[in-house]
């Protein structure tokens, strides 16, 4: 399987506070998001990992890092690489970088932050500048800090990608990150951002309706007590799962179907719930899992920032019915009018995010034709 890199949005939308920095612009964002999208694509698509470890680091000491507390450990070695950028602090050389940098930690510390969000950070100038740095956890991208490294480029200008220095820079730090044991040679993200902007209007799908789904409630199938972690809403992913074992087509058949999930959750996975979102059924009605605001356990990495629906039975050669499709359609575009999911959300199947057959081929054919599919 070959390295991916994840491009996330959720920092290039960073509120700076009162400074020069709140001045750049959305659609100045955009841009330079979309121009760095393509050059880290053809990075991967040309460089690989198999390039020289070359590239100049400017320690912390040298740029002046004030002494922090941070003490969360970064598992060795990293299994995802996240790669980020900074709008509105572009440099192109040490002194400057290092100013910038200075200023990026303060604002972090201001911000409840233990020290500057990111590992390493790459300028235009073709310096690489210690953040974190290798083991410590960096804060830049909830659910992956503590097994990722983050990586940012200084600055989004509109028009422009990092600098070929500061490229050949990425590419350095990454060969010399899984040389020396702190990145995974089979370094993975199972979602890649290749080439395309991510502030984007999602593309056009099902027509919006006015209504939510009938969602039974867990009072109504007779849900035990319990509580999970809070989720961080809205969430930015729609994760399709198969319950396996076996479906139901009547609401009765479906509660009872759902309460045994639980059962088997709670009793014999010594889970906090069961451990989905939502469940649909061949009945075509959407059970109430851990609802809205509370964490799932079945997408590692994820539970945090994505809710599942899982399809209660196995679909690896026969598909769902269109009762529970529609349903389970109807439930992604009440969360984006609730408010619960991002508009410019991505849609994955279980597979693409753990070594699964889950949510079975036949689902899974289906899904991948549905808005904001993302491999």
């Amino acid at each position: 399987m070959p390295p991916w890199l994840l491009i996330t949005s959720t920092l290039v939308l960073l509120v700076w506070g009162v400074s020069s920095w709140e001045k750049a612009q959305t659609q100045q964002i955009s841009d330079g998001l979309q121009h760095l999208l393509g050059n880290i694509s053809q990075l991967l698509e040309e460089g690989k990992v198999h390039h020289d470890d070359v590239f100049i680091m400017v320690s912390r000491k040298e740029w002046g890092a004030r002494s922090t507390g941070c003490s969360s450990k970064l598992s060795r070695p990293a299994d995802v690489l996240v790669v980020h950028h900074v709008p509105g602090l572009e440099c192109h050389n040490q002194t400057f970088c290092t100013r910038k940098l200075q200023e990026l930690q303060a604002y972090h510390i201001h911000n409840s932050r233990c020290d500057v969000a990111y590992n390493f950070l790459v300028g235009d100038d073709g310096r690489v500048y210690e953040g974190v740095g290798w083991n410590i956890q960096g804060s830049h991208d909830q659910g992956y800090n503590n097994i990722s490294l983050g990586i940012a480029f200084f600055g989004a200008q509109e028009g422009h990608s990092p600098s070929p220095v500061a490229l050949s820079a990425l590419k350095g730090l990454i060969s010399h990150a899984v040389k020396k044991g702190h990145l995974s040679p089979r370094y993975t993200q199972p979602l890649l951002v290749k080439s395309e902007n991510c502030l984007a209007p999602p593309a056009k799908g099902r027509q919006k309706k006015a209504s939510c789904p009938r969602i039974v409630p867990r009072s109504a199938w007779g849900a035990r007590d319990a509580h999970c972690s809070k989720m961080a809403l809205p969430a930015k992913y729609v994760i399709i799962l198969h319950s396996a074992g076996r479906t139901c087509s009547q609401p009765d058949e479906c509660r009872l179907l759902v309460r045994d999930l639980q059962s088997l959750f709670l009793d014999r996975l010594k889970a906090c719930d069961i451990g989905y979102n939502f469940l649909v059924g061949q009945d075509g009605g959407v059970y109430e899992g851990v609802g809205w605001n509370s964490q799932g356990s079945r997408t590692e990495g994820y539970n945090d920032i994505a809710l599942s629906i899982t399809f209660m039975g196995v679909f690896t050669g026969s598909s769902p019915n269109e009762a529970a499709l529609e349903a389970a359609q109807d439930l992604i575009q009440c969360a984006v009018d609730k408010g619960y999911l991002t508009p410019n959300y991505l849609l994955m199947g279980h597979s693409d995010v753990s070594n699964t057959l889950s949510p079975g081929q036949a689902l899974y054919n289906i899904i991948k034709t549905w808005p904001h599919f993302k491999h």
